[in-house]
Order: C-alpha cells, then structure tokens, then sequence
C-alpha cells in the first residue's frame, strides 16, 4: 500500500522552512496546487479563528497576557 509519500526539491524544502519528515498540507484551488508547511498552516487557521478574541477579553498588550497567565497559574497551585 502506497504511503503517499512525495518527494519535495530541497530548494522548495528550503523556500517552505522544512526538512525532511515535516508535514506539509497541500492546498487545492482550481488547476492550482499551494504546499504549505502544515505547522504553519495550522497557526494561520488558529490566529485567524482567534482574531479579535484578545480584544473581546480586555486584553490590549503582552503585558495584559502575561499578568492573566500569572493569575491564572497561582489559582491552580492553591
């Protein structure tokens, strides 16, 4: 049975920030066909599912987010 296994030009490999092993999500629009690093395609999908989440909770900076996770963590060591 066939492992649907391909084998990926190293300078594509290098242009897409991947090795050997990584995983790729190949995107199908039409005639054309997009290999994107399925990491990173994963966070794409992530963030734009998120957008504005951070907003929404009053989170305005990276300092807001950290001092939540601060919170967040001494309320599960008590």
């Amino acid at each position: 049975m066939a492992k649907g296994q391909v084998t990926i030009p190293k300078d594509v490999r290098t242009a897409l920030g991947i090795g050997a092993g990584d995983r790729v999500t190949f995107l199908v629009d039409g005639g054309n066909v997009r290999i994107i690093n399925s990491a990173l395609y994963a966070m794409e999908i992530l963030q734009n599912k998120m957008a504005g989440e951070a907003q929404k909770a009053g989170l305005e900076d990276d300092e807001d987010v950290m001092a939540l996770v601060r919170s967040l963590r001494s309320e599960n060591i008590e």
